[in-house]
């Protein structure tokens, strides 16, 4: 079976074994099946423009249809990229059939989907003949034709998100307008249009100054920084003149940039997954780290920004929310995605719900999943072209090689045709039981230096009341140390440092502690406490015993016997353990191994009789 070219098909010629054309029209698309071809097979028919697709895609459903898979409505996608692809891979699992528009007969979707038709998602004709093909219209990326989805819409096509949002999003510009007015927090934006009104704005919003084109700008592209007014004219020139379109930013000194995937349902509820931290490299997303290492209250902002955003849009589906957290914990909004993101891609491997299942069932009108993370931590790596050509390839697969041999790696390679420099070529997403580890099997993959304990963020901590406390609570350390679990040690005196005391429990959730070895800071804090009553010299500890058990209702302490640092330290491990799977295998290996030593013990006792063992083993004592 050969391709046929088409222009307008109706439903009852897309049901049928052939695919007239009209005489006359121009073609704007092609299909073409993809059948399993034997060592044999002739080659396929030499043509400019060739759609992977079957030459009889279905309908959408009509009537009462047996339904094989989660619904039997097609879903057509505006473009065939990466994240076209992690949708058609998402909805193979979920038996949904995928249509894919995009001009690249080799696009990276194109092997994956149901149906691939080759064609300019930027071309109305094209996309209106798509639309007939599928049961709801969605994209993978915002440059579309916006103007003939709003036709479509008003023709009874569903479109999801709509096409005002596309056309919102579309211009940067007019997103942050639209933005503005429903009180999202913005960095200031000024429309310029001549040297003089770009030169004012230069005075108004000082330097450097942050000019950008409102159309077609991504990935760092149509951004330029002017650093004093002679550079402006340049800049300007840089990014196509005042005639591209143009408007300028005051310079934002974040601290991090934070991302929020949001997804909406048909019916306007939302859910949120949790808020990740990026990391670029010459503009570029190049690290996300899962969730991100800011305190709760940030986090509680950054989601109720991004959420106010999204349900000012119109429209189902997953949108990534870009954001800024600047140096005095504001959390500013840089700009908006309707669509899967790069910032989402750990969770096809960390969360319950990846984004790309998330956006299927919004745009089907299915329950919306549950987006929280399943793995304690995630990070995610993309793979950056570093080099033209087979060179480039050459490099890319040295680093797969080496993520095959990383525990909790998984690879997404895209599949381009092509590898240009800091093109995205693939993914690599580590999860793991804690951020430590998932950082030191990244260094470890990029062939770093060994990722350095003393800079991560500790888990645990051992607070003193002085440093005669140093001989019995260094036992704890020790045994947080076998166990490869981050701490700080430190003095915190409530009588004589009582600020810092308060100062120390207040903050500890939020730099990341999550048991405390001391019991002092109970009343201040949330993070469970761990008491450790020190031996002294009048009533042998039992005085620090009662203070530790007597403590009143409403502020629990965990307690050991006198001076048994080492126990608490034992039970640090064993809270911490619970939510993390690694230092549960070490923990239950130590009990296990306590457990071989007394059985090699009473073996060697019944071996040799008392007498023997006493003289053997039991001098010491």
């Amino acid at each position: 079976m050969h391709a046929r070219l088409l222009s307008s098909p109706s439903h009852a010629s897309a049901s049928s074994s052939s695919l007239p054309f009209a005489a006359g029209q121009p073609c704007r698309a092609s299909w073409r099946p993809r059948p399993n071809r034997g060592p044999t097979s002739p080659p396929p028919p030499p043509l400019s423009l060739r759609a992977r697709a079957s030459m009889n895609p279905a309908p959408p459903p009509q009537g009462e249809q047996p339904v094989h898979g989660v619904t039997n409505t097609v879903v057509g996608v505006l473009g065939g990229g990466q994240l076209g692809k992690m949708l058609c891979q998402a909805a193979s699992q979920m038996g949904v059939r995928m249509a894919i528009l995009d001009p690249l007969e080799d696009c990276p979707a194109s092997s994956v989907c149901h149906e691939h038709v080759v064609g300019s998602f930027n071309d109305g004709e094209t996309v209106s003949e798509f639309a007939k093909r599928c049961g709801v219209l969605t994209v993978e990326i915002e440059h579309v034709d916006a103007v003939t989805l709003e036709k479509l819409e008003k023709q009874g096509i569903d479109c999801e998100p709509k096409a005002s949002t596309i056309m919102i999003i579309q211009d940067k510009y007019r997103q942050k307008t639209h933005f503005s007015k429903f009180g999202i927090p913005l960095p200031d934006f000024l429309e310029v249009d001549t040297l003089s009104s770009i030169e004012k704005a230069g005075e108004m919003f000082g330097y450097p100054l942050m000019v950008k084109s409102k159309r077609l700008a991504y990935d760092g592209r149509g951004n330029a920084v002017a650093h004093n007014k002679n550079e402006l004219s340049s800049v300007v020139a840089s990014l196509g003149g005042f005639e591209h379109g143009l408007y300028v930013e005051r310079w934002t000194s974040f601290v991090k940039e934070l991302s929020v995937i949001v997804a909406r349902s048909r019916d306007g509820s939302t859910v949120c997954y949790p808020v990740v931290e990026t990391i670029h490299k010459d503009n570029i997303c190049h690290v996300v780290e899962a969730p991100a290492e800011v305190p709760d209250k940030i986090k509680k902002l950054a989601t109720n920004v991004a959420e106010k955003a999204i349900k000012s849009l119109e429209g189902a589906g997953v949108f990534a929310v870009e954001l800024f957290l600047t140096q005095d914990n504001q959390v500013l909004l840089n700009e908006v995605a309707p669509r899967p993101h790069n910032s989402g891609h750990h969770t096809i491997e960390s969360c319950y719900t990846s984004q790309y299942e998330q956006h299927l069932r919004a745009v089907l009108g299915l329950p919306l999943g549950d987006p929280s993370m399943k793995a304690p931590a995630a990070i995610m790596y993309n793979i950056l072209g570093e080099d033209e050509g087979e060179a480039g390839f050459t490099l890319a697969h040295q680093l797969i090689e080496r993520a095959l041999d990383i525990s909790g790696a998984s690879v997404h390679w895209y599949a381009k045709p092509e590898i240009r420099k800091q093109r995205k070529m693939g993914h690599i997403t580590i999860v793991g039981p804690s951020k430590f580890s998932v950082k030191a099997r990244l260094d470890k993959l990029l062939q770093r230096e060994a990722y350095d304990p003393m800079k991560v963020k500790p888990r645990a901590a051992i607070i003193m009341g002085s440093d005669s406390d140093l001989p019995v609570m260094k036992d704890a350390a020790v045994v947080l140390k076998k166990f490869n679990v981050p701490f700080e040690l430190t003095i915190v005196s409530a009588h004589r440092t009582p600020e810092r005391m308060y100062h120390y429990a207040l903050s500890a959730k939020e730099r990341g502690i999550e048991v405390i070895i001391a019991g002092m800071v109970a009343s201040l804090t949330s993070v469970p406490v761990i008491g450790v009553p020190i031996m002294t010299s009048s009533l042998h500890g039992t005085d620090s015993l009662l203070s530790i058990v007597q403590m009143p209702k409403g502020i629990p302490v965990a307690t050991v016997a006198i001076g048994n640092a080492e126990n608490a330290g034992l039970l640090a491990v064993r809270m911490l353990a619970s939510r993390d799977p690694e230092l549960w295998d070490k923990s239950t290996e130590y009990q296990q191994d306590l457990r071989d030593i007394v059985l090699e013990k009473a073996k060697r006792l019944e071996e040799l009789g008392w007498e023997e063992y006493s003289k053997l083993y039991l001098k010491k004592h």
